[in-house]
């Protein structure tokens, strides 16, 4: 069960377990605070190497060894169980979360690959530039203040950036320049498709001024990191032909420049998070989560699924950048936030993973078992429906009146408009689970009950096993 934060922020961590009849317990809740780019400490422009801090310690119990080393499974479990880290842990935890740092790094390798990571960055962004020497500036037509401020901020942050790289020791300017001369190497033979990248250049410059400036990280001289924003897109669409850019990237590669304050940090965690989602940002995936999205909610409610689902899924396709930015508007930014990483942990997917395993290890135990009669097929859980399919489902379900009266795309459009920043997490997460948990629990019994109609049986062994994952 995922611990929440009550309406009066109490301090604690949630007890609950799940019986037969569903979830149940107390939500105390987690101590909620306001994350890093909310409270006005961090409105500055992000630096391009990551501050010491990204190489210390976690300090959330059992997660990491003595020599620094993650044990990635618990960090996953403590993620999903406690709702979340709190904002001091969240930049050092993403980075292990996100893949930046193996977990299986220690403390001491950390900084190293550290060196590295910044140094690859450089040369891939010095190649595009190089290359393109008129795209290095957004264009500005003059009519956006704000837009030019940030430019100011960006080049006084260029100009420390300088300074600093000056004032290196002799020793580590040679180290540099070694790293400098592997990462030269390893990226000379990519060549760019100039067409390919002019194009998502233009759209990547129409997109980052519209991220969201209402978030104090992107006030005052936090303004910077709209550019800063900029070179990193510009960056992976540079080097990552197959993907380049699409809209959606600037909302989604912006949360991590807020939580890592970090040009490079940024730049290989949102890398890393892409390798697994960017088939999201294509067409066939596009169409392969609304298909899925349709499936689950056939499952949990046919009415509501047959007004929604057309041939072509054209009325269900709102729920596209619902998952795609994972509910990124839908809830006030600190809980957008946590959400972010109690989806990216991964835990519950795991679970019904384990879940189908046993029914299949039940499924041949009784089939043997039983020589040569033999045992109804049942339909197995669907792994592919993932925690965020549940979680939009949810969504739906408590829309449910609304979303039966919209007659067209535009009350559609409508209903979703209302929806943004209004909805409250911790119920949310609470149905979810229970949508989850009642999926499973009822794949559990349709497979029992297929079980009793050819032996009686007083064990009832996946029950059980079904029961312990979720407690």
């Amino acid at each position: 069960m995922i611990a929440t934060c009550d309406e009066s922020h109490a301090e604690g961590k949630s007890k609950s377990r799940l019986d037969s009849n569903g979830p149940v317990g107390k939500f105390k809740g987690m101590k909620c605070s306001v994350s890093a780019g909310d409270n006005g400490l961090r409105r500055s422009v992000a630096p391009v190497t990551s501050p010491e801090s990204a190489c210390a310690r976690i300090s959330l119990p059992g997660v990491m060894d003595a020599e620094g080393r993650v044990d990635e499974s618990r960090l996953r479990v403590h993620i999903f169980k406690n709702g979340g880290v709190s904002p001091d842990e969240r930049g050092l935890v993403w980075r292990f979360l996100f893949g930046m740092y193996p977990c299986s790094s220690t403390a001491l390798e950390r900084p190293l690959l550290l060196e590295q990571m910044e140094v690859r960055y450089r040369v891939m962004k010095r190649k595009w530039q190089q290359l393109l020497p008129g795209a290095v500036r957004l264009r500005l037509n003059g009519t956006d203040d704000e837009l030019l401020t940030a430019v100011k901020f960006f080049d006084q942050r260029q100009d420390r950036e300088q300074k600093r790289q000056q004032y290196d020791s002799e020793e580590a300017t040679e180290k540099m320049s070694f790293l400098q001369l592997q990462a030269q190497v390893l990226f000379e033979r990519i060549t760019f498709d100039l067409e390919e990248l002019q194009e998502a250049i233009r759209i990547i410059d129409k997109d980052v001024p519209r991220t969201d400036r209402d978030l104090p990280y992107f006030r005052n001289e936090g303004l910077g990191n709209l550019l800063v924003l900029r070179d990193i897109l510009i960056t992976y669409a540079a080097f990552h032909p197959e993907v380049s850019y699409a809209q959606g990237m600037n909302d989604l590669c912006s949360r991590f420049l807020e939580v890592l304050h970090s040009e490079v940090d940024t730049y290989w965690s949102f890398s890393c998070y892409m390798d697994k989602f960017s088939k999201d940002f294509c067409a066939d995936g596009l169409y392969r989560k609304m298909e899925l999205e349709a499936a689950l909610l056939k499952e949990l409610d046919p009415q509501l699924h047959s007004h929604l689902v057309t041939d072509n899924m054209e009325k269900i396709t709102f729920c596209h950048r619902w998952l795609l930015l994972a509910f990124q508007r839908e809830f006030e930014h600190s809980d957008a936030l946590r959400l972010f990483e109690i989806l990216s942990c991964d835990h519950l997917e795991l679970i019904s993973q384990q879940v189908d395993r046993a029914r299949y290890q039940e499924r041949l135990a009784c089939k043997y078992s039983l020589e040569e009669e033999s045992v109804t097929e049942l339909q197995a859980i669907n792994t592919d429906f993932t925690f965020e399919l549940f979680m939009c489902a949810t969504i739906l379900l408590e829309n449910r009146e609304a979303l039966l009266s919209c007659t067209n795309e535009v009350q559609l459009i409508q209903f979703t408009s209302s929806l943004q920043g209004q909805m409250d997490l911790n119920s949310t997460l609470k149905k979810t689970e229970e949508h989850f948990y009642n999926y499973c629990k009822r794949s559990a019994w349709d497979y029992l009950s297929g079980r009793c109609r050819m032996r009686k049986s007083k064990e009832d062994h996946f029950l059980y096993q079904l029961r312990n994952l979720f407690s």
